[in-house]
């Protein structure tokens, strides 16, 4: 009886899961966005993990794009995110910060203290936005890519892959990650969709 119950347990959780890990994979998203070929999807191959992650912003491109072009911790903007985690405390800006503007393919975003962190592969200001970590034992890549659906109305697209190279080492983290990704992701495009309405509440007043 008691292994029957062990299994039952082992059971739910692994179906509660994989039905977390679906949602959190697609949330925001439509059908066609989840599936359509992004920028950046070259850059991991057979991932791991595969999220695409929406928001909707009553706001133009270029009203979202600063917020984009301006991200990454230690003397950048923030992720606007959960900051007490990936910004060593500091508050995200909540403003355009103009001397962060000019984003180039090769800048790093930040997210250690050592200055590493994610390294642009493409940048298309009011367009897409391509960040890639390469490490001997991990891929990751995140896109952002901004989609125009009506006069002031955005779809952010943010489209994380990653592959680990399993080992002991990479196997928690890869775990970590899986488990974690959505709750930081959601907050920072509830943030940049917050700071960018802003914005464009301002422009129009």
């Amino acid at each position: 009886m008691d292994g029957r119950r062990a299994l039952a347990g082992i059971a739910l959780a692994a179906g509660t899961y994989a039905g977390y890990r679906r949602w959190q994979t697609r949330w925001g998203a439509t059908a066609e966005e989840v599936g359509r070929p992004l920028p950046g999807d070259e850059l991991v191959d057979r991932p791991w993990f595969d999220a695409t992650n929406v928001v909707e912003i009553a706001a133009e491109p270029e009203q979202v794009w600063p917020w984009l072009a301006q991200m990454g911790a230690y003397g950048r903007g923030g992720w606007y995110s959960y900051d007490r985690f990936d910004n060593a405390g500091r508050p995200s800006a909540d403003r355009v910060v103009p001397e962060l503007q000019d984003l180039r393919v090769g800048d790093v975003l930040a997210t250690s203290p050592d200055g590493s962190g994610f390294v642009a592969r493409r940048v298309e200001p009011g367009r897409c936005l391509v960040l890639e970590i390469r490490a001997p034992e991990a891929s990751i890549s995140s896109a952002f890519v901004l989609d125009r659906v009506a006069p002031g109305r955005t779809r952010l697209i943010n489209r994380v892959r990653y592959r680990f190279r399993p080992t002991p080492r990479t196997l928690p983290l890869a775990i970590a990650m899986d488990v974690g990704h959505f709750v930081m992701a959601r907050r920072m495009l509830l943030g940049i969709r917050g700071r960018a309405e802003a914005l464009a509440r301002r422009t129009h007043e």
